[in-house]
Formats: structure tokens, C-alpha cells, sequence
């Protein structure tokens, strides 16, 4: 399943790397690509866990980027 997870207040290029590294590590996740540029984070998730993916996604984002705030997801 393709998400897109639109956010503000990512800092930088550097951030949004480190967002990706960690993000990339959460179980269910198959691709994820952070853009600073954007101010979103593109996903390719499982199905069958969806929401407990995203949600540990959130969790994760909060955890490394305090500041950052989920606009739209």
C-alpha cells in the first residue's frame, strides 16, 4: 500500500535523512523516501498491518524529530 504522510518543520536535508534511515527500520515498511524539498514522507507499507504501521511511523517521527508535525496522513 502507497502512503503519503504530509509534514512541516522538517529542519533539513540531514534531518529528513536520519528520519528515512529510521523509518526505513520499522516492521511492515517496505520502501520509504523523506523530502525535505516536500515536506513529506512517501511510504510503501503492508496491508494487512496498515494502521499499527503508521502509527508506529508517528511514533518514530516524534521520537526523532520532536519539532515536526504530521500535517495530513
Amino acid at each position: 500500500m502507497k502512503k503519503i504522510i504530509q509534514v512541516s518543520n522538517l529542519d533539513c536535508a540531514n534531518c529528513a535523512r536520519k528520519l528515512e534511515e529510521k523509518l526505513q527500520k520499522v516492521e511492515g515498511v517496505n520502501t520509504c523516501n523523506v523530502s525535505f524539498m516536500m515536506q513529506r514522507i512517501s511510504l510503501d507499507i503492508e496491508d494487512s498491518k496498515a494502521e499499527e504501521i503508521i502509527n508506529n511511523i508517528k511514533k518514530v517521527c516524534k521520537k526523532v524529530e520532536p519539532d515536526m508535525e504530521i500535517v495530513r496522513g
